[in-house]
């Protein structure tokens, strides 16, 4: 399936190769409207040993952005704050074509620019769920602060628990472009 592709996307997906990441390449998602993917790649790990549950349709560039932030972030923290290796990432929604909570415009996942990360699954079984943890929850907390403040720079959008209601049990991470070419992280 690579076959016309622009090179930066066979440059991307040689960066995946390299990252570990599992994916199969897709056909051309034409959503309605403006929604769609023009070079999907369906993700089954975010890295070697860290699976994506349930798989996942994004862009290439979302997919990498999330295997680097697992690996360049989220395991160093969980083995700084837990002792352990991520198995798995959990997520409530990758591309899916849908207006943004507000019913405004677009959302990012319409474009499969986005990853919205609910769960972490450490080697020995426990779960760590992205929401408020409280003051006992010290290493949860600290891990979710760690992942927060890695996940915003390489991505553009960066919202979770606090940011509003609609957030408050995942990591909502997406490449949007800006026009200022700033980073919005809530």
């Amino acid at each position: 399936m690579t076959g016309g592709l622009p090179g930066s996307e066979h440059a991307c997906r040689a960066r995946l190769i390299a990252l570990g990441v599992s994916f199969e390449a897709m056909p051309e998602i034409d959503g309605e409207g403006a929604c769609g993917i023009p070079y999907p790649v369906k993700v089954t790990s975010l890295g070697d040993d860290v699976g994506l549950q349930p798989a996942g349709v994004m862009n290439c560039a979302t997919a990498e952005a999330a295997a680097r932030l697992v690996a360049d972030a989220a395991q160093p923290a969980a083995s700084r704050n837990f002792g352990e290796k991520i198995e798995q990432v959990r997520h409530a929604s990758a591309y899916v074509c849908r207006l943004r909570a507000s019913g405004e415009k677009l959302s990012e996942h319409a474009r499969g620019n986005a990853l919205d990360i609910s769960a972490f699954v450490l080697s020995d079984g426990h779960i760590v769920e992205v929401r408020k943890h409280e003051a006992a929850d010290e290493a949860e907390r600290l891990f979710q602060r760690a992942v927060r403040n890695a996940a915003c720079g390489p991505f553009k959008t960066v919202l979770g628990p606090g940011t509003d209601p609609d957030h408050a049990t995942h990591f909502h991470l997406d490449l949007a472009e800006r026009r200022s070419g700033s980073t919005y992280c809530r």
